[in-house]
């Protein structure tokens, strides 16, 4: 029996054999497309190749892609663990024809290696071909169909309807009609009462495709319409998983070796045996618990290459977009594992190290990142697992509730309180609601989220009047070049916010930039012949520099200069540009993983935000500062390339922002080594950055990092002050020649003296202990101890601890002290004193510190009150006395 390792490699050994160009898998995480967030086909990679603006050569290509289907139109998410064939992360086996052979080869190719190679039954195989789509005027695939009448009969050749057979990337992009293999992998018995030609599509586990073949021929427009692709293109995926498991006669992928081994290692650490249950699906009926913990066990295993290769491939789970995509899967595995295989704490992570042997080889970024993915695996796990209990308990006591109200579903307030406070993904809450026979009004808690988000936009709401229109007209940007122009005012509208009024000012030619993209706007003035006016700040707002003045020109028509504050504008340039240094340097010193999160830019400020496992050490910041300031030393100059193509500055080694949307053209911003998409305002070059200099290391997420620093004048300012602090602390110990050495010996000499002064006291609290027993008085069989002496808050504790020691039985003692102007009273009882007397040092000391103008309390057998009237302290002890009625 071949293993799946041996499988994937023969695969791409067949074509090679037939001049195909084994190459690597793409990432599954996709940063550079704004219509995908994941690879979710093989051919997602050879997007551009497909539609013409990238070249196609080699025109034959094979290899082993893995892609993630968790969201929008290829959502198998409900499904994994619960059958045998779906998953989240899966493998796709492709062979790619780029203008060479299309249809008739690829059918050739395909029946070759799985009859000739892989020697499956040609008796179990169905294909389907495209029915047709008259609405779009795309007839049956009556071609395809004739090709496979070669190797099939005619009984094997089925029609299939537009959702299973006619493949689109997503909305918009390549697609074209497609032929699906289906094996039938029953037991002779059932096939013989059933053909499996009317299995094929019916979601039977035992009759599955294993090999769609894509035949390219489209472009789908935003508009929706079709047209013809520049050349046509093959595009074959074939899911590795199904296909192990009919080579290895399973009847679940999840017993193929693929998984088997992440699932021992799941027996060996959570004490829980896998039964090999068949799954029942989502919507099945009421599970056993064996059926739960198999249920659970798969779910873990999928999940974790999920998560696994996405940290790999550079998505850290968060808050927003892809990295929340990430960090639901795995709370959702994190909650299997919780609930059905109890497992408190952090887990999974533990299986980063067998998916790494059992997939290293194949996949060389896994034992690279294993460090990575492990910590933050599990700093995701401990920190979901603190709110999950408290959540799953409220979501038990919100189902039990609409038991007893014979309701069915639960509504989007409470779901979405689970999501606010607890971190529950509405897909999680719908799981475990399901499992318990309930549904989730969806509706109500997307209602919830838009109320949340409406709040957000009006905390920060502003009142805008109309746009009063001066001149005709689009604005243009000189900013880049120009930090003075000459202007007029296009437009402009009266603004209220927070009962403060502005007006905001649209230039038809403005070197002001807008603030975008972590980098504040620019200050200055506009000038006319008769006035200036203020430009206190600059926003942008539908792509255009939005100009912030406090008063409106007394001639809004007339002839402006605009002039950029270019001190301002030099520092933020600065600033800026060392991100872009920091960014590259954090790479070099941290890992290919390290991605930018977010930034912002001031004259004054530099802030970095950036995916990171773990705390950056104090080491590994100081090698980040010097690589940044050597290349400032560097000088190196502004390399800049504005409406450049997107591929061309790809090619460049461009690094884009993940999550931005980029349109045809971009603008490249290089300093050296550091090469990225920007549309910010930059030093002209590294040197006149100055200085950088790192201020501050912190977590503001898991998994991210910020780091704060100062650049230039702000540098040469921190240094000014520093030397003054030390001059000044020199100056105090007599301007010592070793500064360091002599105030480590301070701080010896001055801990060694704290010693023997807590030494004298505790001397002189045992001396005054003594004298006050000596003086005790007895009344009624009551050792009586009172004392108003000068002496510290502690110092009092400690003095009637130490009488207590000495008189153990009937005692009541009181000390009023006085530190610094202010009263004290101390009251220590005895243990019998409290059972027997039913006496409690916390009333008494409360009630006497009346007599001081103050409060206190304390525990039965002592406590403690201050005040503000030391000359009430004596009538206070005496009330003590007379409290414990003696």
């Amino acid at each position: 029996m071949m293993t799946a390792n041996e499988i994937r490699d023969s695969y791409k050994k067949f074509f090679e054999s037939k001049g195909h160009v084994i190459v690597p898998s793409a990432p599954m995480v996709i940063k550079d497309d704004p219509t995908l967030m994941f690879t979710n086909a093989g051919m997602n990679q050879w997007k551009d190749v497909i539609l013409g603006t990238k070249d196609p050569a080699p025109r034959r290509r094979t290899d082993s892609q893995k892609c993630l289907r968790v969201s929008g139109k290829h959502n198998d998410l409900e499904e994994v663990g619960h059958d045998t064939y779906h998953h989240t992360m899966f493998e796709m086996l492709g062979n790619w024809s780029f203008g060479d052979y299309f249809k008739e080869g690829a059918i050739d190719y395909a029946w070759e290696y799985l009859v000739d190679v892989l020697h499956l039954n040609p008796a179990d195989l169905y294909v389907t071909v495209f029915e047709g789509a008259p609405e779009e005027g795309i007839a049956r695939d009556e071609e395809a169909a004739r090709y496979w009448a070669k190797h099939v009969p005619a009984d094997h050749i089925i029609n299939g309807n537009k959702h299973d057979n006619f493949w689109e990337m997503g909305d918009t992009g390549p697609c074209g009609p497609c032929t699906e293999i289906h094996v039938d992998s029953r037991p002779d018995e059932e096939k013989a009462l059933v053909p499996g030609r009317e299995l094929v599509n019916k979601d039977n586990p035992q009759v599955i495709e294993i090999w769609n073949v894509v035949f390219m021929q489209f472009n789908r427009k935003a508009d929706g319409t079709l047209e013809p692709l520049p050349m046509h293109v093959i595009d074959t995926g074939m899911g590795f998983e199904r296909l192990v498991r009919m080579l290895q006669g399973k009847h679940s992928n999840y017993d193929t070796d693929i998984f088997q081994p992440i699932i021992k290692e799941i027996e060996a650490l959570s004490g829980k045996t896998y039964g090999f249950t068949t799954p029942t699906g989502p919507q099945g009926g009421e599970a056993s618990a064996q059926e739960k913990t198999d249920v659970a066990m798969r779910v873990v295993a999928d999940h974790l290459r999920a998560v696994a290769f996405s940290i790999a491939d550079g998505q850290l789970p968060g808050n927003a977009k892809a990295g929340y995509v990430i960090r639901r899967i795995l709370r959702r595995a994190v909650r299997y594992a919780y609930t059905f295989l109890d497992q408190k704490e952090a887990f999974i992570y533990k299986l980063v190290n067998v998916l790494v042997q059992e997939m290293g080889e194949a996949y060389p970024e896994l034992p690279a990142q294993r460090e990575l993915i492990s910590r933050v695996m599990k700093e995701e796990e401990d920190s979901f697992l603190r709110t999950l209990e408290k959540g799953i308990q409220l979501l038990n006591a919100d189902m039990d509730t609409l038991r007893s109200q014979g309701r069915n579903q639960l509504d989007g307030v409470s779901a979405f309180r689970l999501f606010d406070t607890y971190g529950f993904p509405l897909d999680l809450t719908e799981l475990i609601c399901r499992e318990n026979g309930f549904t989730v009004d969806a509706a109500g808690f997307d209602a919830e989220m838009s109320k949340q988000k409406a709040r957000a936009r009006n905390a920060a709401a502003v009142e805008n009047g109309d746009w009063v229109v001066l001149r005709e007209g689009d604005q243009e940007f000189v900013g880049y070049d120009y930090t003075e122009h000459e202007c007029h005012i296009l437009r402009y509208r009266k603004v209220t916010q927070k009962k403060t009024t502005f007006f905001e000012l649209v230039l038809d030619h403005t070197p002001f930039y807008g603030e975008m993209g972590g980098q504040v706007g620019d200050q200055g003035v506009l000038v006319s012949e008769t006035e200036t006016i203020d430009v206190i700040d600059t926003k942008r707002e539908n792509n255009q520099s939005i100009h912030i003045v406090r008063q409106l020109p007394q001639e809004p028509t007339a002839d402006f200069m605009a002039c950029v504050d270019t001190d301002k504008r030099n520092a933020s340039a600065a600033n800026h540009t060392a991100t872009h240094l920091l960014d590259y340097a954090l790479k070099q010193v941290l890992g290919d993983h390290v991605e930018q999160k977010g930034s912002f830019v001031s004259p004054d400020t530099l802030r970095f935000d950036f995916a990171h496992f773990q705390k950056v050490t104090d080491e590994e910041l100081r090698q980040v500062e010097r690589l940044v300031n050597r290349m400032i030393r560097e000088d190196y100059p502004l390399d800049e390339h504005r409406d450049t193509p997107l591929e061309e500055a790809k090619e460049m080694g461009a690094v884009a922002l993940f999550g931005e949307k980029y349109g045809d053209k971009v603008r490249v911003v290089r300093f050296g080594p550091s090469c990225e998409f920007c549309g910010g305002i930059h030093a002209r070059s590294t040197g006149r950055i100055g200085f950088f200099k790192i201020v501050g290391e912190s977590s503001v997420a898991a998994g991210v990092r910020r780091i704060e620093a100062m650049t230039g004048q702000t540098c040469e300012e921190a240094l000014y002050a520093l030397e003054d602090t030390l001059k000044y602390v020199r100056s105090m110990f007599n301007n010592a020649k070793d500064l360091q050495s002599t105030v480590c010996k301070y701080i010896e000499d001055n801990a060694a003296m704290k010693k023997e002064i807590e030494g004298f006291r505790a001397q002189a609290v045992d001396r005054t202990a003594k004298a006050l027993v000596e003086r005790v008085q007895t009344k009624g069989g009551v050792n009586v101890v009172k004392a108003v002496i000068p002496v510290d808050p502690a110092s009092a504790k400690d003095i009637v601890f130490k009488v207590r020691e000495r008189l153990p039985e009937k005692l009541v003692c009181v000390l009023g002290s006085v530190h610094d102007d202010k009263p004290m009273l101390s009251v220590m009882l005895s243990d019998d004193m409290v059972s027997e007397g039913n006496l409690n040092a916390g009333k008494m000391v409360r009630e006497a510190a009346r007599l001081i103008q103050g409060g206190g309390g304390g525990q039965p057998h002592y406590a403690q009150a201050g005040g503000k009237n030391a000359d009430g302290l004596s009538a206070a002890v005496d009330k003590v006395i007379e409290l414990a009625q003696l």
